[in-house]
């Protein structure tokens, strides 16, 4: 996606991103989670000129958590290192070396606020694809959120990446490898550019960020969470389930910069991002069924680019979908969103599916491939619909529209998918899940319990 210019600060409601990609990480004892860690009375004050860590001051050689003193100050290690090997790829004779989900942190807060976070990354000798993040904190390192969008490393030279941040105040950072496998990656040469000016903090949550409603099964990047796997793609996030083939639930943020003119890829593809152990499904496994590889987060939400639009034709984006729920009542659905954006909105979207067994155009189905995939009873979306502007989260009012639907997986459906609104509580009721959590309570309680009648 391609983020828009906004103010950011950080809010409780987003320290679940951090949180999760630490579940599993092992501390020595006594030692606090990641998110909770204080600067344990190393406190240090810097002028607002650039913070730089080039990681070459000091020796780590264990995984083990721990804090480092370097030339900027105490860092936070956990599930990593600096490492001095031929495969490390580095900028002199060091640099971070991260495995599982493990992360590098701040212990010490940078008063010069940021305007922006620039660090190189690359893969650790032949090491496959990895997904990390940076994330900020301006409390104290108690809750850290993510700026802009995961980065997908796979590359063994050394790439240089920038987040815009725009924060004014003290604030401290954490890199986050987050798909949780067994690549490695290098970092190397952090640098933070003093805030200059323009605006900067009030708001309540990271626009722009495809889960920033809430994540509603509290998915975690865990392999041993097998059916309800967290996947933070670049274009959208995932809930995934091993044992279904198909995701729990997709969420994603559609802006009108996400709408361009690029045509549809249709090349569909195993993700091989998934643990390698799992079942891969592939872009042949419904053949012959009479279902459709439905989208959750459809391609025509993604034609900014090429690499975006082909990013929605992974298998874990894919439901099966009998083909006129799929071509005709979730299509027209679809496309009422993008009109709805292209009258000025934004929106933020959640959709999955639930239940066992659907009519495809071959008749009654309640698996495919072998029983690896489950075909589903019903679908189900929800949308928040905001006029364009900032500070999304706390745009969110007893007075914002949302429109839910349940549809049932059928090829007799009706066209017409406003005949299947219904409340946001009756797909909580009917999935078990916590829809649109990161909202305040007293609002959910009004706009999760009304039917969109527009």
């Amino acid at each position: 996606m391609f983020p828009k210019s906004r103010a950011l600060a950080i809010a409780l409601s987003l320290s679940l991103v951090f949180t999760s990609s630490h579940a599993k990480e092992e501390l020595p004892s006594g030692t606090p989670p990641p998110a909770t860690v204080k600067s344990a009375g190393f406190h240090r004050s810097h002028p607002a000129t650039p913070l730089t860590e080039d990681f070459e001051s000091a020796t780590k050689t264990s995984y083990a958590a721990a804090s480092i003193q370097l030339g900027s100050g105490s860092w936070f290690f956990n599930n990593a290192l600096i490492g001095t090997l031929g495969t490390d790829q580095k900028d002199g004779a060091k640099s971070v070396r991260i495995r599982n989900s493990g992360s590098v942190r701040m212990n010490f807060d940078y008063n010069g606020g940021a305007s922006s976070v620039t660090l190189k990354y690359a893969l650790f000798g032949t090491d496959g694809s990895s997904t990390w993040e940076l994330q900020v904190s301006s409390d104290g390192g108690n809750n850290f959120a993510r700026i802009g969008n995961p980065v997908i490393n796979s590359s063994s030279t050394l790439q240089t990446a920038t987040f815009a941040v725009n924060m004014p105040g003290n604030i401290r950072i954490a890199i986050v490898k987050t798909d949780g496998g067994s690549g490695r990656i290098n970092i190397d040469d952090v640098e933070i550019a003093a805030f200059t000016g323009g605006s900067g903090g009030g708001t309540t949550g990271q626009d722009d960020d495809n889960m920033l409603m809430g994540n509603p099964s509290h998915a975690t990047a865990d392999t041993n969470n097998f059916d309800n796997y967290l996947m933070i793609k670049p274009n959208y996030t995932v809930s995934y389930s091993r044992d279904l083939g198909k995701p729990n639930w997709v969420s994603w943020h559609l802006h009108a910069s996400d709408l361009d003119s690029i045509h549809r890829r249709n090349d569909f593809r195993a993700d091989s991002t998934l643990p390698p152990n799992w079942y891969h499904v592939n872009q042949n496994s419904y053949q012959g069924s009479g279902f459709d590889r439905g989208h959750n987060c459809p391609s025509a939400d993604r034609t900014a680019s090429v690499e975006i639009n082909s990013s929605t034709f992974l298998m874990t984006n894919m439901m099966p979908q009998a083909p006129n729920n799929n071509q005709h009542t979730w299509a027209n659905l679809e496309s009422y969103e993008r009109t709805l954006v292209n009258q000025g909105n934004e929106v933020y979207i959640m959709a999955g599916s639930y239940g066992k067994g659907g009519t495809g155009k071959n008749g009654p189905k309640t698996t495919l491939d072998n029983g690896h995939i489950t075909v589903p009873s019903n679908t189900w979306k929800v949308i928040v619909v905001l006029p364009d502007g900032s500070n999304d989260l706390s745009r969110v009012t007893a007075s914002t529209r949302v429109i839910a639907v349940i549809m049932p997986n059928v090829n007799s459906i009706d066209s017409d998918w406003r005949k299947f609104r219904v409340s946001v509580r009756a797909i909580e009721l009917a999935t078990g899940y916590d829809l649109l959590s990161n909202v305040p309570p007293a609002i959910q309680q009004v706009i999760e319990t009304k039917v969109d009648n527009q």
